[in-house]
């Protein structure tokens, strides 16, 4: 999945072409509401007071979606856009946008995480190199039953297909296993068990379906 954002491969995003009349006259912005050439393809959010920021359906007219995303975690970053008033917000994907003042470009530090996002999890994040990493991940021909069936069984088995081979042992950097999560995603359980679960939940919070999912992948490259 490469960062994985909602509810992070190298990324791979054409920059998107500006779609909305905003100019940029020293640092300000006309007061019109507009999409604008892509900025970033990560965000990082910022170690905030109440350790989670809220996600919004809009950047227009935004209103709560009930999500929230944790200090520290990193997100696939699809469009920037300009409000009418100037602020800044990116768009994580199906339009779950978050205010840019509360992010950070790039990505976050490997130390920093201690949670996973959306999900809150308490446990500790493995802060092994990559090299520890990867001699961690259960390299056997480890199986598990999915929790999805028919077309959703089909378009999530594509995606790891695609992603890894559909191997749970497979590692690039700091992406690991079957369905390709950020380490930071699994907590440091590299298990098929888990694998599964946190594949499921990136997948459902953020597209919805598998089948949502590979669309956008064979749009994007990625998902």
């Amino acid at each position: 999945m490469k960062i994985k954002s909602i509810l992070v491969k190298s990324i791979a995003v054409t920059a998107l072409s500006v779609t909305g009349l905003v100019a940029a006259n020293n640092n300000t912005h006309t007061a019109q509401a507009a999409v604008v050439k892509n900025d970033t393809n990560v965000v990082t959010v910022k170690n905030v007071s109440d350790n989670a920021i809220t996600v919004y359906d809009s950047y227009k007219s935004p209103e709560a979606t009930g999500q929230t995303l944790a200090s520290n975690t990193s997100w696939k970053v699809i469009k920037t856009a300009y409000d009418a008033k100037g602020h800044k917000w990116y768009d994580l994907g199906k339009n779950q946008w978050v205010r840019a003042k509360y992010v950070t470009r790039g990505y976050r530090t490997q130390a920093a995480a201690t949670q996973a996002p959306v999900q809150h999890q308490t446990q500790t994040e493995n802060t092994n190199t990559a090299a520890n990493t990867t001699a961690a991940i259960n390299t056997n021909t480890q199986t598990t039953t999915s929790t999805v069936s028919g077309s959703e069984a089909s378009a999530k088995e594509w995606i790891a297909g695609r992603e890894s081979g559909g191997s749970y042992g497979a590692s690039n950097g700091q992406y690991v296993g079957k369905y390709q999560l950020s380490a930071s995603y699994l907590n440091g359980d590299y298990s098929a068990a888990n694998q599964e679960k946190v594949a499921d939940n990136y997948v459902h919070s953020r597209y919805g379906s598998w089948t949502a999912a590979k669309a956008f992948w064979q749009a994007n490259g990625w998902y």
